[in-house]
């Protein structure tokens, strides 16, 4: 079977490289990839985005499985696209169609969602700049932090957490008034701030069943100790230490299932992944968000812990046949440190040469953003390279991807030692 992967960051790759495993593929190829993916399959220079173009080389090509990476195409409707195109209907894409992406696409779409299915998130309000009073008071009844979310997407910046409350009815005027986040913040989501510690959780379904991947912590805070401006991720840790049998079963009954039962329920047609983004606090658990794909940099933690044929998983779930499936994990622990641009996230430059990629020993170099240039690998975005290792525990998981990462450079690189800090 020829595959083609649409998205260019370090999940795409992790995927193609488990991909490219399986007995079962003929040719992969990658849209638009980075300088990794292109050493597993081949890289197609076509936007990510651009439907007509990825119509022509699904048929060029004859590609009879497409797995969409990123949320802006899902968000876009590139699902519908296909099953609206004579060429394309039977043609299985691996991400839900336009209108269940507002799971992500809409934080409002998604609270309502849990409160129809009694799926225990934070209590919110939504608003708009027709009833910004109506926000500022709704933020009088709140404790310090404030949490204010863009409804939209924002490229993972349009949310904040706000100890001062002046401080808060200044940004939510900001988002609404001022369109801090254009489009994305026409509409706030405004909640009551959750304690306890993060973790991730990863469904694969075809609407009806599902299998759940392993599970994840990830690090978004640019500094040491969880200090300073959120990122797209710095690191990852899997499984969660911390994740009992207990917890988990918890985690099923009280948001998986209800959420898999959900779209059914509200004749949602899901067929993809679900990122679940949990709060863990004195053996409760909440919901902070949902995805409609895998996260990054989990997917380079989570993917490598997969012991089964990964392909053969996502064909069975674009034939609405995953009931017939089982999963199975690795045993051992899986980290990544992510390798970042100096700068970011906030300016930083492109086009930085790496060096010491061929030394790399007991470790898997995830590119993020990578490109080829004059034959040389250069930087090609704020996140670089995710260097991930297995361990018996992610102690020596971790210290494997940082010796590996004392023989890489470029310039301004940078990167968290302290992944892991909080278990």
């Amino acid at each position: 079977m020829n595959v083609l992967i649409l998205g260019s960051g370090g999940r795409e790759h992790a995927m193609a490289w488990k991909i490219a495993q399986s007995n079962l593929l003929n040719k992969l190829f990658i849209a638009p990839g980075n300088a990794g993916t292109k050493e597993v399959g081949t890289n197609l220079n076509i936007n990510q985005t651009d439907f007509e173009a990825i119509k022509k080389a699904v048929l060029e090509h004859q590609i009879k499985l497409v797995i969409v990476g990123p949320e802006d195409p899902l968000v876009k409707g590139i699902h519908d696209f296909f099953l609206n195109d004579s060429d394309l209907k039977n043609i299985p894409v691996i991400g839900p169609q336009k209108y269940a992406a507002q799971l992500e696409g809409s934080k409002e779409f998604a609270k309502e969602f849990m409160s129809r299915h009694n799926i225990p998130t934070a209590a919110y309000k939504s608003f708009t700049s027709e009833n910004l009073d109506e926000g500022y008071a709704f933020l009088e009844t709140l404790t310090a932090p404030y949490v204010l979310k863009a409804d939209g997407l924002a490229a993972g910046k349009g949310v904040l957490i706000l100890n001062d409350l002046q401080e808060a009815k200044n940004e939510l005027t900001e988002m609404l008034a001022n369109k801090k986040f254009g489009a994305a913040s026409s509409k706030v989501v405004i909640e009551e701030f959750l304690t306890g510690i993060e973790l991730s959780c990863f469904v694969l379904t075809d609407g009806k069943s599902y299998v759940t991947l392993p599970s994840a912590k990830d690090y978004k805070r640019i500094g040491e100790g969880d200090k300073g401006l959120n990122t797209g991720g710095m690191g990852a840790v899997s499984p969660v230490p911390f994740l009992t049998d207990a917890i988990m079963l918890k985690i099923e009954t009280q948001v998986i299932k209800p959420t898999i039962d959900g779209f059914q329920k509200d004749s949602i047609s899901y067929v993809g992944f679900v990122f679940i983004g949990l709060i863990l606090d004195k053996g409760e658990i909440k919901v902070i968000e949902y995805n409609c794909r895998m996260g990054d940099p989990e997917t380079e933690v989570v993917i490598p812990r997969i012991e089964s044929d990964f392909l053969e998983l996502l064909i069975a779930t674009g034939n609405k046949e995953l009931h017939t499936k089982t999963i199975e994990f690795k045993k051992e622990s899986a980290c990544t440190v992510m390798l970042v641009s100096g700068g970011y996230p906030q300016a930083y430059e492109k086009g930085k040469e790496i060096f010491g990629l061929n030394t790399i020993e007991n470790s898997i170099p995830f590119h993020a953003g990578t490109t080829i240039k004059d034959d040389k690998v250069v930087t090609n975005g704020g996140r670089v390279i995710a260097i991930t290792s297995y361990g018996t525990n992610f102690n020596e998981a971790l210290k494997q991807s940082y010796k590996n990462i004392e023989k890489l450079c470029f310039e301004g690189m940078n990167y968290r030692k302290d992944i892991g800090f909080d278990l």
